[in-house]
């Protein structure tokens, strides 16, 4: 009977473990975003339509200093004049770094949505002006917010360090190098893995993409000072006429890309402004030219800037200026450094998405000249540190099949009128951080 007795209690102790474990088991990762889609909507419209600019991120800081404590990280604010680092230590194992940017753009927002932002404030060049999440800063935040509350409530799930980073001033391209410059990787822990999303105007909303390699370019702003010897339009012969020297410059620089780089080394260089006079008959002595200048290689960009200031001056030659009246070539400092994608580890994360999300779901992406500051995280121990930044889908993908037969263009990045499809946005952002982390760090 005794014996009886105990085999009854051990089944029940059995029966009890099992029921344990079934009750704890995770659910999955996409069910708990859809269950907390509706609250992070909420947070996503609240930082839409209250956004900062460049190192005034202050509201934004704090939203997402305070999302990550109550989901139980160490918080430091401040760092890099207003950035976040969330830290969760969860046993011995490889550290991973996920990280946010929070700024928003001297831009009118003109999408027409109830939330819209009104605000207004001045940037750091001084001009007063709407501010508008542009570029879809806010999706990332609220993606970044979810991620943190998933890899809290899975400690048991993996171990390692999470080192979770909202980044100020992207849009101006210094914020990741302030937070360097600040102790980012000495008064915290150092990742081995560096994971970041932007959404993309270009993709069907909620796709993930990634590039291989280069994912985005060398961002350099160029200004060229370009003198003459000014006088009345009636008497060209008596003047040195910059209007006509900088437009043999600009012509002459666009044989930097089609004459002289690889057809397979993409650059650009653009004259954005062209600056020069005041009124119909009088010849300036001076004229102002501005470029913005891309490559991904630091012997291309090299090449390319020497190669600006060479033909600038071989033009100025060629006009008979003299030597004190060359032009002047001035390269803005800091610039924004290209980004690379790990190759190995960028084909090894999309394996996996693509297993977890979905075969046509995730994709291989081209690279891009856009700039963007994330790289810097890397090239801070390029030896030690792997990187991939992801693409997420935020247009319709019925406007995009309209657009491509000749319909609406797309609204793009930086847009007042871009406004992507928010919540598969953050879903899928989400998704594949929190994914992607999971499997950096397994519980051994």
């Amino acid at each position: 009977m005794n014996a009886l007795r105990t085999r009854s209690a051990l089944g029940l102790v059995a029966l009890g473990l099992i029921a344990s474990a079934t009750a704890v088991r995770a659910e999955p990762v996409p069910d708990s975003i859809a269950r907390d889609l509706p609250g992070l909507m909420t947070i996503y419209r609240d930082l839409h339509a209250n956004p900062e600019l460049s190192y005034q991120e202050v509201r934004s800081a704090g939203v997402m200093a305070k999302a990550a404590r109550e989901a139980g990280f160490t918080v430091t604010e401040k760092v890099g004049q207003t950035g976040v680092v969330a830290v969760l230590r969860n046993g011995e194992g490889p550290t991973v770094l996920i990280r946010a940017d929070m700024d928003g753009l001297p831009v009118v927002e003109q999408t027409g949505l109830a939330f819209a932002s009104k605000k207004r404030g001045v940037s750091t060049a001084g001009v007063e002006s709407g501010i508008m999440h542009a570029c879809g800063h806010d999706t990332h935040m609220t993606a970044w917010i979810e991620t943190a509350r998933l890899m809290a409530k899975r400690k048991a799930e993996w171990a390692g360090t999470l080192v979770m980073i909202g980044q100020p001033a992207e849009e101006v391209g210094t914020g990741a190098v302030s937070m360097l410059q600040d102790g980012l990787y000495s008064r915290f822990p150092k990742p081995d893995y560096t994971l970041a999303f932007h959404d993309s105007a270009d993709l069907p909303a909620g796709q993930v993409g990634a590039a291989v390699g280069w994912a985005l370019a060398n961002v350099d702003s160029v200004d060229i000072l370009v003198k003459g010897l000014g006088g009345h339009g009636a008497y060209p012969q008596a003047t040195k006429d910059p209007i006509v020297l900088s437009s043999a410059i600009v012509m002459k620089l666009q044989t930097l890309v089609s004459r002289e780089m690889s057809p397979l080394d993409p650059a650009v260089v653009t004259v954005g402004s062209f600056h020069a006079g005041a009124k119909h008959n009088i010849i300036s002595d001076q004229a102002k030219l501005e470029l913005t200048v891309r490559s991904y290689s630091d012997e291309t960009r090299a090449h390319l800037l020497e190669g600006i200031k060479r033909i600038a001056r071989g033009e100025a030659i060629a006009s008979g200026l003299p030597d004190n009246l060359m032009p002047e070539v001035s390269v803005k400092d800091p610039y924004t450094r290209a980004t690379w994608n790990s190759p190995e580890f960028t084909q090894e994360a999309v394996a996996d998405l693509k297993t977890r999300m979905g075969d046509g779901n995730v994709v291989i992406t081209p690279s891009v000249m856009g700039g963007e500051d994330f790289g810097e995280f890397r090239r801070a121990d390029e030896d030690h540190i792997k990187s991939v930044i992801f693409w997420v889908g935020g247009a319709d993908p019925q406007k995009i099949a309209a657009a491509k037969a000749g319909g609406p263009a797309l609204p793009s990045l930086h847009s007042p009128f871009w406004a992507p499809q928010a919540d598969k946005v953050i879903a899928s952002g989400s998704e594949a951080l929190t994914l992607t982390a999971l499997r950096l760090m397994p519980k051994r």
